[in-house]
């Protein structure tokens, strides 16, 4: 017992700083993207062509600085796999280190040049004042592959300690405040989904986690599925990631709660 101890007392204090100090990220760690149509020829729609997903857009208008090429990238479609990047002959696609990457609703997942990308906003005032202090939520895995399950469990390690900010995930829906669902929803997990859903007391929330739960991911169109819970659950907040990463949840549970403004 005694060198459980002394061990624990060597590693001193590991819980991260964040939101108090900087978001500390891994060299290879991919946030939101930056697109400079500027620098895209008429012809080109590499990026568009290695996509596995569908979620580059490419066009003619007015985007751009002298230019009429338009690009967009739905990270509610995107993996962050960065095969756009790499096709890309002349860097108009690239991926940030931000990982502020959740919002409210579905169509402000879709980035496009030159507009500012809308971050999540606080519930209205009265679940936030419900919430702020005490957030309960049970999670479903609706048929993922454990991804975003796994990087939403590493929260409620002494890492990053979730439990500091009243938030907890709890094993029975009439214990939540809200669900988390993960994976893309099949058939076979509908009816669990839903009934879980119904059976949470009135005021809740419900939030998206990863690629999956908001779109499909690289199941997407499958019959197997529903592209996403969505068209199931209205949703107060997705965040996108194939997983998303622990901060982007972090940071997307704290957005919704009011305790970010940046």
């Amino acid at each position: 017992m005694f060198k459980a101890l002394f061990a624990r007392y060597r590693q001193g204090y590991r819980t991260i700083s964040y939101p108090e100090g900087p978001a500390r990220l891994p060299e290879l760690f991919r946030g939101a993207p930056l697109l400079a149509p500027e620098k895209c020829p008429e012809e080109c729609s590499s990026c568009a062509k290695a996509c596995p997903h569908g979620a580059i857009t490419t066009g003619t208008g007015d985007q751009g600085p002298g230019t009429e090429k338009t690009l967009s990238l739905d990270m509610g479609k995107c993996l962050f796999c960065a095969e756009c990047s790499a096709a890309c002959p002349n860097g108009a696609i690239s991926f940030t280190s931000d990982h502020r990457l959740a919002v409210n609703r579905r169509e402000d997942l879709i980035v496009r040049a030159g507009e500012v990308r809308r971050l999540a906003a606080p519930l209205d005032e009265k679940r936030r004042v419900l919430f702020a202090r005490s957030l309960k939520l049970r999670e479903v895995s609706a048929g993922g592959c454990n991804a975003c399950e796994a990087d939403t469990n590493v929260l409620s390690t002494i890492g990053f300690d979730l439990g500091r900010f009243g938030i907890q995930f709890v094993a029975s829906p009439r214990h939540a405040d809200g669900i988390f669902i993960t994976g893309p929803v099949t058939e076979n997990m509908r009816f669990a989904l839903i009934k879980t859903w119904e059976a949470i007391p009135e005021p809740k929330i419900a939030i998206a986690a990863g690629a999956c739960a908001i779109n499909g991911g690289p199941f997407m169109d499958s019959p197997a599925i529903h592209n996403g819970c969505d068209s199931l659950i209205p949703i107060d907040l997705c965040i996108p990631g194939c997983p998303p990463h622990p901060l982007t949840i972090l940071d997307g549970l704290l957005r919704l709660l009011g305790r970010l403004e940046e």
